[in-house]
């Protein structure tokens, strides 16, 4: 596969700015969870609902537009302002609080009342005079006309509600013009406008949760970042992985041109590993096919190792970030117990890049150009029940269905130079490596 017109259209999104991305992405998500339990999030979901609700809305609607005439407060305090600004009815209180009416209530209810029936009494009393041309007034007949009445009864019963606390409040609250100011759910809907500019709201609402799935189907398992310029030697073993305890596992092979040096030729610079590969010679153990264990003469130097006894697992996403240079075979990869299945995450033999499977018999796997090997780039295999998938930064490579792995497997590193090969010196760099499940 060809990789040369998708890095120069852009379309496999150059490693710092793929690295920068995943790493915005999974700071977004977190941030988004962060939020998500938030109390103002919540508030504001809360307020949301309600404000949207066709009863907040309808009240909102009231409040602003409905005209105190309309009311019932306005209705009663018109009602009582003609009463009070009623001519007789004035009059009527006028008489009701006077002197003559008094006087003329008190003799009413003597027995002398019926003085006022006889003429000839009447007119050598002034007193009779007076009371009788009381009762013969229009004063008189207005108070008899109102005293009881259920109009006088209305009014006294619009006193008192004009004077309560609850009407005098209602009152001032619908003649005013801009009421709507002063409600409870005014305050509402500021508190949902102020947290609507809240800038953790407004990243939150301007995701879409789904733009995390991916992240969220996987969890990490295995991180290995080199932060020190020690090898944690709690994850890696030097040599070669065998099933069985008893094989030897420290030694190189008679047809390849470098010996391993179980870690010589390995180091942590800069927070990167590094593998070496030096023109040197040197005399070590190397097995045979033919002839088993054997003393060989090299005139190369390398290393392999692996995570067997600290980390294996089955399926899940494998992600490495790495260079290689020189005429040598690079490697990371997935092994087993056994010789297979065995999966190249990243192979590179000096020549050519590749990735792929191999599993009883069948190698399965593609050749990638168009990118630098000495240029970091990140490499991940995502493996699934049903399918093997390689990616180069964001762009899918390869994909295969055949032979998936069945096991828990482990990672390997290596740097070899095989005997078809000029060989000469090199390097593999790692910077890191990630493993989600």
């Amino acid at each position: 596969m060809n990789l040369f017109w998708k890095k120069f259209f852009r379309s496999l999104t150059p490693t710092a700015k793929f690295e920068e991305n995943e790493r915005k992405a999974r700071s977004a998500m977190r941030r988004y969870d962060e939020v998500a339990k938030s109390a103002e999030l919540e508030e504001f979901k809360s307020l949301a609902l309600t404000i949207k609700s066709s009863e907040f809305q309808g009240k909102k609607k009231t409040f602003q537009n409905r005209k105190y005439k309309d009311t019932e407060e306005y209705r009663i305090v018109k009602k009582l302002q003609k009463l009070e600004s009623n001519s007789d009815i004035k009059r009527y209180f006028h008489v009701l609080s006077s002197d003559i009416l008094q006087q003329y209530l008190a003799f009413k209810a003597s027995p002398n009342f019926m003085q006022l029936r006889d003429a000839k009494v009447v007119a050598k009393s002034e007193l009779l005079q007076r009371l009788r041309h009381f009762e013969k007034s229009k004063d008189y007949k207005i108070y008899t006309r109102f005293h009881n009445s259920y109009i006088i009864k209305e009014m006294d019963e619009l006193r008192k509600k004009v004077s309560s606390p609850k009407f005098k409040e209602m009152n001032r609250f619908w003649s005013d013009n801009k009421r709507w100011l002063t409600t409870p759910e005014y305050a509402q809907e500021q508190r949902y406008y102020q947290l609507a500019k809240n800038p953790d709201i407004v990243f939150y609402n301007s995701l879409n949760p789904e733009k995390f799935k991916n992240y969220r189907e996987t969890v990490l398992t295995f991180r290995e970042n080199f932060d020190f310029n020690t090898l944690d030697k709690a994850n890696w073993t030097f040599g070669l992985h065998y099933k069985s305890p008893q094989l030897i596992e420290k030694h190189s092979f008679a047809n390849e041109k470098q010996a391993y040096t179980f870690g010589r030729n390995t180091g942590v610079e800069d927070g990167i590993l590094k593998i070496h590969t030096k023109n040197e010679r040197t005399i070590a153990r190397a097995w045979d096919t033919k002839k088993g264990f054997i003393d060989k003469e090299f005139h190369f130097t390398s290393d392999v190792l692996h995570t067997a006894d600290a980390f294996r697992q089955q399926e899940g996403v494998f992600s490495v970030k790495l260079r290689c240079f020189g005429d040598v075979h690079h490697a990371l990869w997935l092994g087993a117990d056994d010789k297979l299945p065995h999966v190249n995450i990243f192979h590179y033999n000096g020549k050519e890049l590749t990735v792929g499977n191999a599993n009883k018999n069948i190698v399965d796997g593609v050749s990638i150009t168009g990118i630098n090997p000495s240029s970091f780039y990140i490499y991940t295999l995502r493996w699934t029940k049903k399918e093997l998938i390689w990616f180069v930064n964001n762009l899918e490579v390869y994909r295969t269905s055949n032979q998936i792995p069945r096991e828990k497997m482990y990672i390997g590193i290596n740097s070899f130079i095989s005997q078809k090969q000029k060989g000469g010196t090199g390097s593999f760099e790692i910077d890191w490596i990630k493993v989600y499940q």
